[in-house]
């Protein structure tokens, strides 16, 4: 245990010695995933933002049937067809919303409408610009005013009258745990990956590269100390920069996010919920460290390091992306015997309360017996000469 602790010590000391490198691996990856996060989701928001104020619309033979309900939601100028043109050419220009030409006689037309005489319905038409967020935001209300309007003439029953809110029967709970448990397991892989790809090859491949690391293997600290000792102080380091990134990624999320922020609370989750999602991520991490030290161990630089394990960071993206299909979490057990699925899989089943203690306990063994086993790769990689020495 001294010689681990050691090794530990040296590692952290190594690492926290260096205040860039702490600051990089660790606080940089949290703030600028906020400020990017935050930023985007203000760049989004004002693509799709409509004015306050009423939308106004020109109309052409508006008849007197709509007149009082569609002054209710737009600033109305009635005009001659002989200006149709020019009003065209303004919405063109982003200078005006909307253009709406009735029928001469509509009210007329639409009450002598025969649906079985074959003949053609009345036709009113809209002209708008889709690149314009007012004016396409005034055509689909406008839209939606008219066809409400067509199913008034022959109503027959209504649905779901009064506030649509008092129908939908999902609370603000579920929605946020919907949000949370499809996006939140893969950003975490991501970022936990990322974490432990940031220090794993400089602490092994970089010690081969410049030649350090047979100054430590040859002081009579047994080979398996020093692995179990780099790994857990990776380990350690890994867990900070991806808790780092965590927080930026949730306290951005509502700006990101947008509307849906208004059902999006963090607090909906209990200690034991956090609890549940520490020990998984601690397990997931433990086995994502040993993974990449054992592929830096073989590599002989940083550089090749690097190249070999950014195909296995693609597919723990991959892997963190099954969150959001599938329906929620896997219930069978079997599921988490599986490396990196096991940990998303537990992780959208916290976030989506359907957490089963036995599968997460299954994750969790799994992923400690699968470090285990990689750390003693790691001792084996250590023993040998050709590959610590080799070039």
């Amino acid at each position: 245990m001294n010689n681990i602790l050691t090794i530990l010590k040296k590692e952290l000391s190594r690492f926290f010695g260096d205040k860039r490198l702490a600051f990089s691996s660790i606080l940089l990856p949290g703030i600028l995933i906020y400020v990017m996060y935050t930023f985007m989701g203000s760049a989004i928001g004002s693509m799709f933002e409509t004015t306050e104020e009423a939308a106004s619309i020109y109309a052409i033979s508006l008849p007197a049937s709509l007149r009082d309900t569609l002054s209710s939601s737009f600033d109305i100028t009635e005009t001659e067809e002989s200006q149709a043109d020019a009003i065209r050419s303004q919405i063109e220009n982003q200078e005006a919303n909307l253009l709406v030409i009735f029928p001469e006689d509509f009210d007329e037309a639409v009450a002598a409408y025969d649906t079985a005489g074959g003949t053609a319905a009345p036709q009113i038409l809209i002209y708008y610009n889709s690149a314009d967020t007012d004016s396409s935001t005034a055509q689909s209300v406008l839209v939606s005013m008219l066809d409400q309007y067509e199913s008034s003439l022959a109503n027959r029953f209504d649905i779901n009258p009064g506030d649509p809110s008092l129908y939908d029967l999902a609370s603000d709970r579920d929605s946020a745990a919907m949000i949370f448990s499809s996006m939140l397991p893969m950003l975490l892989m991501i970022f936990l990956f990322s974490g432990c790809m940031a220090v794993a090859p400089e602490s092994i491949a970089g010690e081969k590269e410049r030649g350090t690391i047979a100054t430590l293997l040859v002081t009579p600290t047994k080979r398996s100390h020093i692995a179990v000792g780099k790994i857990i102080a990776l380990s350690i380091i890994a867990l900070l920069s991806g808790i780092s990134s965590t927080i930026g990624t949730v306290l951005s999320m509502p700006a990101l996010m947008g509307a849906a922020s208004d059902n999006m609370d963090i607090g909906i989750y209990t200690v034991s919920d956090f609890l549940l999602l520490a020990v998984v991520i601690l397990s997931t991490v433990l086995f994502l460290v040993t993974v990449i030290s054992v592929i830096s161990a073989y590599a002989r630089t940083i550089k090749e390091a690097q190249s070999y394990v950014t195909p296995l960071m693609i597919v723990a993206t991959l892997i963190g992306v099954t969150a959001m299909f599938g329906g929620g979490a896997q219930e069978e057990w079997f599921y988490y015997f599986i490396p990196l699925y096991n940990s998303v899989q537990c992780m959208s089943a916290i976030f989506s309360f359907e957490c089963l203690p036995l599968n997460v306990l299954i994750a969790v063994i799994s992923n400690l017996v699968y470090s285990v086993v990689l750390v003693f790769v790691l001792t084996k990689m250590f023993n040998s000469e050709r590959v610590i020495f080799g070039r």
